[in-house]
């Protein structure tokens, strides 16, 4: 997503296993290991960064499965910022040409594809999901107590007996379903050009907590307004779940096995909007990409 925001991340709440390179060959594709996505699949802010405003890090969650795997060869294309369409459009910053398209680096020789995409199409505009973490944090200094992000995006309503949102009319569940297809025809390209690859994508982590008064002034967005975002992080990891079914890709959860380490936690795998390890704010650190990593390793497991 982009480098300046998207929802962070975090990692197994329960004891991890990473796999060794020998137990993970013998379980998964080897060869050609192609990483395509956006910040949280670049690692944007983890040490070392490299790609100019891609904001790549070298121990990115594909860097990680690629070195366990013991990949014969491996391409990372990821970008910060990107959205769906950068996997067929050069993407730009301003004026500036960041990254090709991202599909480029994909062809018949491939045999496994990670995808971590989505997140950026929640925002209009070059900023992604930086957009609406920026709406929500504005809102909430002129309405601490309310659910400012949420009233200027949803249409839906609490349900007091649930403790939850209900869905409505919702601008941002809106754009998810608006990019469901999109990503289908991205998945349906990426099988036309590698037949014989096995594809991945990879789904957000738990950003924001189940409890949301556990957030209570330790972020910048309002109580009620973590709930609701929690609402719609949920539903874009349904959508990219559902996608992957129906378009014959192997969908990873990277949200329950990262509970317990969000950007309100004590142990943070996802930073914050003052990080305290290196990462872009409401983004993965390092334990968050190494997490996210095994999360993939253990599917292909």
């Amino acid at each position: 997503m982009k480098r300046s925001a998207l929802f962070g991340a975090a990692v197994f709440a329960a004891a991890l296993t990473t796999l060794t390179p020998a137990a993970a060959q013998a379980a998964a594709p080897t060869g050609d290991y192609v990483a395509l996505g956006d910040s949280y699949a670049a690692g944007a802010g983890v040490p070392g960064q490299s790609a100019g405003l891609c904001l790549r890090s070298d121990h990115n969650y594909g860097h990680l499965v690629a070195a366990a795997l013991g990949s014969t060869s491996y391409t990372d294309v990821t970008c910060s910022a990107a959205k769906i369409n950068a996997m067929t459009s050069p993407q730009y910053d301003a004026f500036i040409r960041v990254n090709d398209p991202q599909l480029n680096a994909v062809n018949a020789g491939t045999k496994l594809v990670t995808l971590g995409i989505g997140g950026n199409d929640l925002g209009t505009s070059d900023l992604g999901i930086g957009e609406v973490i920026a709406t929500c944090i504005a809102g909430a200094v002129v309405n601490p107590l309310g659910t400012p992000c949420h009233d200027h995006y949803g249409h839906g309503y609490w349900n007091w007996s649930d403790w939850a949102w209900e869905y409505g009319d919702d601008t941002l569940v809106d754009r998810i379903d608006a990019a469901a297809p999109q990503l289908a025809d991205t998945l349906q390209r990426i099988h036309a050009k590698a037949p014989d690859a096995k594809v991945v994508v990879v789904g957000y982590p738990s950003v924001l907590p189940e409890d949301q008064w556990s957030c209570l002034g330790k972020q910048p967005v309002t109580v009620g307004d973590v709930a609701y975002l929690r609402t719609v992080l949920v539903k874009l990891n349904s959508m990219l779940a559902d996608a992957s079914a129906a378009n014959n890709a192997t969908y990873v959860d990277t949200m329950a096995p990262t509970r317990g380490h969000d950007v309100c936690s004590d142990d943070r795998w996802i930073e914050g909007a003052l990080p305290g390890s290196p990462a872009v704010p409401f983004h993965p650190n390092a334990k968050g990409e190494q997490a996210m990593a095994d999360a993939v390793l253990d599917a292909l497991r």
